[in-house]
């Protein structure tokens, strides 16, 4: 193959390799942060009933007065920073949860801030109102 013609498919490949990466992080940077969420202080208690752990951030499932919550808990370096270990999240857990309600009142979702659990606080965010 000549050379000229390797030049660029090899360029080709870098220019698409570049582009997905870009395309990823603007991706990841809409999901996380805290912009969709309400100004103000949300505090739900309910019994977890799933739990995905892992990055970019553990997910619950958590049920309160016969409604179900999804709670976007902490990076697993975040969570461990605080105490919280995937044990203590496990299904059937009582847990209070404080931190920023969704903005959008049909989004039942809510990005927390502290968590407690069985009486202990676990605070994802030190310092954050």
């Amino acid at each position: 193959m000549p050379r000229s013609r390797r030049l660029t498919r090899r360029a080709l490949f870098f220019a698409a390799l570049g582009a997905a990466g870009l395309a990823s992080v603007g991706r990841a940077r809409a999901h996380h942060g805290w912009r969709w969420t309400a100004d103000g202080n949300f505090e739900l208690t309910g019994v977890i009933r799933e739990a995905r752990l892992g990055n970019p951030h553990g997910i619950l499932i958590v049920e309160a007065n016969g409604e179900s919550w999804t709670v976007e808990v902490g990076q697993p370096w975040r969570n461990a920073r605080a105490g919280l270990t995937d044990a203590l999240l496990a299904p059937g857990t009582e847990i209070t949860v404080s931190g920023a309600r969704a903005a959008d009142e049909a989004d039942m979702r809510v990005k927390a801030e502290r968590v407690f659990i069985d009486g202990q606080l676990y605070d994802l965010y030190p310092g954050r109102d």
